[in-house]
């Protein structure tokens, strides 16, 4: 069975929570438990808990499971201290601060999303209370290492500087999921529309990422979508994007232009037959070779100046704009990122 973990957000309300505790008591705690969204309860183990002063802090480390989540491994603090009333949070060391608008968090906050805010503000009241406290606190969240570790997220395609998100929806880190990634699209597409673009370039990875930048002159924001392009086209219609551009590799574009929508190798195989198929509507020569070929990238060389990749293209335009209602150009790249469509 695969091992669940915790968000960023259930960290740093186990912390916050422990670090109460002590700064309320002098208690040091090794575990607390911490109600998540989900209705589920969490035991979490604490580290290094320290009372300094008026204040007092306390850690957890990011445990992802199984998910292979680039923040696990860092320690999310909380450091709490008295005010006269109310509950304030704020971000410290390592977490992010927005910059730009389309997110949850407005610009000049720090990266903690509602969800993970309103645990923190809800366990913070509700250990107050149970400790017979009847002060405010002031609570700041910080992840030493976050800056560096952000550089591998999508914060920085956000606008998110300087650290890690304080992220969760449901407290719990689902082993290989692709919801965050899905959710970092449509937040990105969101991010492009308040900056006032009607035109995204939707990539398959790093190298068609680059690719585009370099043919269209960085003239539009890149978005990496993954396996995930007709889910992402379709939520592009949904953000009032009006135009898409998607920059693949011929297998992925194949897989498109047969109308495959999600194009991982797990759950789609390129079909040889479909294209040797459309290789005849255009009375391509030599077309028998794309039944014996093992990758679409091995048929370049020999087709990529006889119309078979714009034909491709085509198709998965066509394909793209229908489900998506919005209009959808497929740019073909070669592996050396010339375009062959």
């Amino acid at each position: 069975m695969p091992r669940y973990g915790y968000t960023t957000g259930t960290c740093a309300t186990a912390a916050t929570k422990a670090a109460i505790i002590a700064l309320v008591t002098g208690k040091i705690v090794n575990s607390v438990e911490v109600k998540l969204p989900s209705k589920r309860v969490a035991l979490m183990d604490i580290k290094n808990v320290k009372i300094d002063g008026d204040s007092a802090i306390a850690g957890v480390v990011k445990d992802g499971g199984d998910d292979p989540d680039v923040t696990t491994g860092l320690i999310i603090y909380s450091r709490v201290s008295f005010t006269d009333s109310g509950i304030y949070i704020d971000g410290g060391e390592g977490i992010g601060r927005v910059t730009k608008e389309g997110l949850p968090v407005k610009p000049g906050n720090a990266a903690i999303n509602p969800v993970p805010m309103r645990m923190i503000k809800t366990t913070a009241i509700e250990t107050l209370s149970e400790l017979n406290v009847s002060k405010g606190l002031r609570i700041i969240i910080s992840a030493p290492g976050g800056d560096k570790v952000a550089l591998k997220t999508c914060n920085p395609r956000l606008g998110i500087i300087g650290g890690i998100s304080i992220l969760g929806t449901t407290g719990i880190v689902v082993p290989y999921s692709a919801s965050s990634w899905r959710a970092s699209i449509v937040l990105a597409m969101r991010v492009a529309v308040k900056a006032g673009y009607d035109t995204v370039i939707l990539t398959t990875g790093s190298r068609t990422e680059e690719y585009a930048k370099i043919l269209l002159n960085d003239k539009y924001p890149c978005i990496d979508v993954g396996d995930f392009i007709g889910f992402s086209v379709k939520r592009a219609s949904e953000t009032k994007l009006k135009n898409v551009i998607i920059a693949c590799m011929p297998g992925k574009a194949s897989k498109l232009a047969k109308g495959i929508y999600d194009t991982s190798s797990q759950n789609s195989k390129i079909d040889f037959d479909f294209i040797y198929n459309i290789a005849l509507k255009i009375n391509i020569k030599n077309a028998e070779i794309i039944k014996n070929s093992n990758t679409v990238n091995a048929l370049v060389p020999e087709f990529k100046d006889k119309g078979l990749f714009k034909l491709m293209a085509d198709l998965a335009s066509y394909n793209l704009t229908k489900i998506s209602g919005i209009n959808v150009r497929v740019i073909i790249f070669d592996m050396a990122g010339n375009v062959i469509s």
